[in-house]
């Protein structure tokens, strides 16, 4: 996702798996960190309490609310780094936390050596910081298969919906699409690229 312009950031917290590109809606969240099958916050300085959490709409209804797109937030964290961060047991941990024994193993995780932020489309993994941008005026670009493809999307002010789990599918929640008459419209069509197909759209 290629962000043109954007005046209204927010630092969430992802409550579930959720593809970059993709337009979520508020939530609370389970605690920074934390995946399927565990409990608890890992945030040992309890700065993160306050985050919004965000989701995928299930349906129509939160598809009107989804006017946030996420993306990865900026780093500063070295390779070799995983995700869904999780702090160490003991906040005198060393060596990365890697030198206590009760910080491993990382079951759930994966190990990146290059930051997924630097690639277009990456899945932010559930419990992970991210940013959400927000706002009238917002202008985004998303690569080809980021979005529901038809003919009008071509059309430079072609109204944009949400979709939804439940009306289009789970693979297709967050994503853009042609306004059906039903979901609110949301954005309207920038540009588009005949070439590489990727679309540009902003805000309403």
């Amino acid at each position: 996702m290629e962000i043109n312009k954007s005046h209204d950031i927010t630092g969430v917290i992802t409550t579930e798996a959720i593809v970059e590109g993709r337009h979520v809606r508020l939530t609370s969240h389970p605690g920074y960190g934390t995946i399927a099958g565990e409990a608890g916050v890992t945030d040992l300085t309890g700065r993160l309490v306050d985050e919004p959490g965000v989701m995928l709409p299930a349906t129509v209804s939160g598809a009107a609310r989804a006017s946030y797109i996420i993306t990865w937030p900026v780093t500063n964290m070295k390779a070799p780094m995983m995700l869904p961060f999780v702090g160490p047991t003991y906040s005198f941990a060393l060596r990365q936390m890697f030198d206590q024994a009760t910080n491993l193993p990382l079951t759930g995780r994966t190990i990146y050596m290059t930051y997924p932020g630097y690639q277009n489309a990456q899945t932010i993994p559930s419990g992970t910081l991210a940013l959400g941008f927000n706002g009238v005026g917002g202008e985004f670009t998303l690569t080809s298969g980021q979005y529901v493809y038809s003919a009008n999307l071509q059309i430079p002010g072609s109204r944009l919906r949400v979709c939804d789990a439940v009306t289009d599918g789970a693979a297709a929640a967050g994503m853009l699409a042609e306004t059906n008459g039903v979901t609110p419209e949301l954005a309207e069509v920038s540009r588009f690229n005949a070439t590489t197909f990727a679309l540009t759209f902003r805000h309403l």
